[in-house]
């Protein structure tokens, strides 16, 4: 897969997030499904994306034990996504274990990314919450390095620290970038953006964008615009 645009479809309900897809009748973006979407309506939004043609990024944050993060992986590898994650900070193991749940039988595997630091913690928050005193790109690094070594594909970063997690990890080692935003737009409850040109700038291979297209007065445009400045140009 090549860069995209991966389009945070952060819907309560089926119906709301088929409602949203109804408006492109061109494209078929590629899409995100979190937590409260699949919590609200369960593998049947992946299984009806699927057969509609998207591509799925299933973005669940996984943080377990190693045992547990295997089964549940397992689990998830027969939905047929594109993408999936789990937490950096579970650890090497944990990490190693998501894998082998992850690969199926005849070697196939969605990819497997980790989250680094989330893209809503500064350097504040990450000291005064977490008490990680390191540099916030130093934390990311190190990360990204563990889930290098775990064998993972790449990882959820800040598009602030996409270009040094692939010096640091190598140009073919992912980085999927949200907290990005229009060079227009409100920043909401992100605090590490950039535009999708800036991103793409800096070597991000996914961006992903929710609200600047899911609240847009016209989605599709904003789509359009996001590929145009990420993809196209």
């Amino acid at each position: 897969m090549g860069k995209d645009v991966i389009v945070a479809c952060d819907f309560a309900s089926a119906a709301q997030t088929f409602a949203f897809l109804d408006c492109f009748t061109q494209e078929k973006p590629f899409v995100k499904i979190g937590m409260e979407l699949f919590y609200a309506e369960g593998p049947s939004i992946v299984r009806e994306l699927k057969a509609r043609g998207h591509k799925i990024f299933l973005d669940l944050k996984l943080h377990d034990i190693p045992n547990t993060l295997k089964k549940s992986m397992v689990v998830l590898s027969r939905l047929d996504v594109d993408i999936c994650n789990l937490h950096a900070g579970g650890t090497i193991p944990m990490m190693k274990a998501a894998l082998e749940g992850l690969t199926r039988e005849d070697g196939s595997r969605p990819l497997l990314i980790a989250v680094t630091q989330l893209t809503s913690t500064d350097q504040e928050t990450m000291e005064r919450d977490l008490l990680i005193r390191a540099p916030i790109d130093e934390v990311v690094m190190h990360y990204a390095l563990n889930a290098k070594a775990a064998g993972l594909d790449g990882v959820v970063c800040s598009p602030l620290e996409a270009k040094k997690v692939h010096k640091t990890c190598g140009a073919s080692f992912l980085t999927v970038t949200p907290g990005v935003r229009f060079a227009d737009g409100d920043t909401g409850d992100q605090k590490r953006v950039m535009t999708p040109a800036q991103a793409k700038e800096v070597g991000a291979d996914y961006i992903v964008v929710g609200r600047p297209i899911t609240a847009a007065a016209d989605p599709v445009a904003a789509y359009r615009r996001c590929v145009r400045e990420f993809v196209d140009c």
